[in-house]
């Protein structure tokens, strides 16, 4: 049982590391808010000013901002998808007794490990290259024309590159709640007469079901602020078919220097991130107190 001193002592160690936390979250947020609500621009410093709401409904009325949003939407949703679907069928593949398991486990987790420059990197020269790509050569084998992935299909060839990056983790995750499942209930329903296909529907995927939560709300968590992928790969484009928010408020901070307008961004950014996280957590959230 713990006692009062110790709860306190505690707290005491404790303190350093959440005010540290505190600090690195909250000056960010206030300086964000700050510049959000001033005319700043990196190339006319001296031009600064209390503007109100005006960068709101500058950044809002950008015609970019519609198309941002759902492109945002699409990527997160596409790779969701992706993940959660090759996903379990990579950790059913995975759980299956094969020679040299260890070794392939190790080979579908190894994408989480690269950073996300270099493997859009890879994607873009050595895959997607529409000249010498891996898969301009398999088109010419075939007798087809070339296809420009990045060109002619923008934000469906940024969900195959991110898809590729989490899809180990979702399968890892996925992978050890599968093992979880007790071998006694899939025998029972063999037994009984269960063909595979709804053994996997009704015992497998609600065994599975908070393990999916936690993969969606991680993937949705990061996957709405993704942009080195976008800036090694599409810059946005071509015009604004692969442009996201993230990228929209990158584009006003560094490429047009106006810090009021992308700090604005940011906040309205940050508003629809959190309606995107309730929703889900609406949707799919009760599966973690099942």
């Amino acid at each position: 049982m713990s006692t009062q001193a110790s709860r306190s002592a505690a707290r005491t160690m404790l303190s350093p590391a959440v005010i540290l936390l505190l600090i690195w979250m909250i000056v960010p947020l206030v300086l964000t808010l700050y510049f959000s609500f001033q005319r700043y621009n990196l190339l006319y410093p001296d031009r600064a000013g209390f503007v109100g709401w005006m960068n709101y409904t500058n950044f809002v009325a950008t015609p970019a901002f519609l198309t941002a949003v759902l492109n945002t939407l699409v990527l997160v949703l596409g790779v969701l998808i992706v993940t959660v679907g090759g996903g379990i069928m990579l950790a059913l593949l995975i759980d299956q007794p094969i020679w040299g398991q260890g070794v392939v486990r190790i080979l579908v987790i190894a994408p989480f490990f690269i950073m996300p420059p270099v493997a859009a990197l890879v994607w873009k020269n050595m895959f997607m290259n529409p000249t010498n790509g891996l898969f301009a050569e398999l088109f010419k084998f075939l007798g087809l024309q070339p296809y420009d992935f990045l060109g002619q299909a923008p934000l469906a060839s940024l969900i195959l590159i991110v898809a590729w990056q989490w899809l180990p983790f979702a399968t890892l995750i996925l992978l050890t709640a599968l093992q979880s499942l007790s071998s006694e209930e899939l025998e029972a329903a063999e037994m009984d007469g269960a063909p595979a296909i709804k053994r996997f529907w009704f015992i497998m995927v609600p065994h599975l079901a908070r393990a999916i939560t936690v993969v969606v709300l991680i993937q949705t968590i990061f996957l709405l602020a993704v942009l080195v992928e976008i800036l090694v790969t599409t810059n946005g484009g071509p015009g604004t078919a692969s442009t996201t928010l993230t990228f929209l408020v990158y584009r006003e901070a560094i490429l047009d220097s106006d810090v009021g307008t992308a700090a604005a961004g940011g906040v309205v950014a940050v508003v629809l991130a959190n309606i995107v996280a309730v929703f889900l957590m609406r949707a799919i959230g009760k599966n973690l107190d099942a």
